[in-house]
């Protein structure tokens, strides 16, 4: 069922993507109520191939030993339809009660990790398929990535939880006159360094900064007197890795954005996006248009996977 279902799919995104080399494309995506997974296919810059699937735990009544072969067999299943060897298929669980899972760091004592590097849009990017449980690089946002690098050249940009920088890197490839990426984790922040080197950009350039901290208490004590024309704020559902108790995107997203437009230069834009499902936009946002219909891909069956909020004169 699982084979048939992902054969059908690349079917169907081989004419999607008819005009694009997509070298990371969802090919399974909870199609099926039964068979809870989400299925990444990836191709490496060398043409490797590897699979990255997800169960999303629910309620079932096999054992854990039964639940483990089940898993396995449609691990196999998957892996066999798109000729993916078993030593580059890449299993995660997402808990639903565990908010905070996307950054934890699995353990694997001993291991080593693979980091394929994969182009996308003509840009390079490291993920890590076997250590956490998102890869490095959010394939939801392929098509707001490409909005911000159209928008980037000769603009002062900032991204704000800018996790392995991706968004920096297509600003700053497109042209953008400086570029700040701004997140909590020293990790990310040296990752989104090695996407910049992979791009044969220089992080130690004055063009780019690169700045631990939390997002909102940095923007409420950075220079006052600087401006963005470009700004990019892709806050978590919820985190307590700030300085701040804890932030949760529905109760603090009006001052987020708030802050973020004290920042903005004249005529400057603002694309704000979240994944939380019950997300409900606030007085902030009024003047902002949703563009989510425009900017979920179409290898996403799942058409609620985020919402994307511009301001200014797109």
């Amino acid at each position: 069922m699982l084979s048939n279902r992902i054969s059908k799919n690349l079917r169907v995104l081989d004419r999607a993507f008819r005009r694009e080399a997509v070298s990371c494309k969802r090919v399974y995506d909870h199609d099926i109520p039964e068979i809870p997974l989400v299925v990444d296919a990836i191709s490496d810059e060398s043409g490797v191939a590897y699979l990255h699937l997800a169960e999303y735990a629910r309620p079932h009544d096999r054992s854990p030993d039964e639940h483990d072969e089940w898993l396995e067999a449609l691990t196999g299943a998957a892996a066999a339809t798109l000729r993916v060897a078993e030593e580059r298929t890449f299993l995660k669980r997402r808990e639903r009660k565990r908010r905070t899972a996307q950054y934890e760091r699995f353990s694997r004592v001993g291991e080593t990790s693979v980091t394929p590097i994969v182009v996308e849009a003509g840009r390079r990017f490291e993920l890590n398929l076997s250590d956490y449980l998102d890869m490095g690089l959010f394939l939801d946002h392929r098509t707001t990535r490409g909005l911000i690098g159209a928008r980037a050249a000769g603009k002062r940009v900032l991204n704000l939880y800018a996790y392995t920088g991706s968004f920096s890197v297509y600003a700053a490839t497109a042209g953008a006159s400086h570029v700040t990426t701004v997140d909590w984790s020293n990790t990310y922040l040296e990752w989104a360094t090695r996407n910049f080197k992979l791009n044969g950009l220089d992080p130690a350039s004055r063009s780019h900064r690169f700045i631990r901290a939390d997002a909102m208490s940095w923007l409420e004590s950075a220079d006052s007197d600087v401006r963005f024309d470009v700004i990019v704020v892709d806050p978590p559902t919820f985190s307590n890795r700030t300085d701040r108790d804890t932030f949760d995107v529905q109760r603090d997203h009006e001052l987020l954005v708030t802050l973020c437009l004290e920042r903005l230069a004249p005529q400057g834009i603002i694309m704000f996006s979240t994944n939380f499902r019950r997300f409900r936009p606030g007085a902030v946002l009024s003047d902002f248009r949703e563009i989510s219909a425009e900017t979920v891909p179409p290898d996403f069956r799942d058409r609620k996977i985020h919402r994307a909020f511009v301001g200014g004169p797109w």
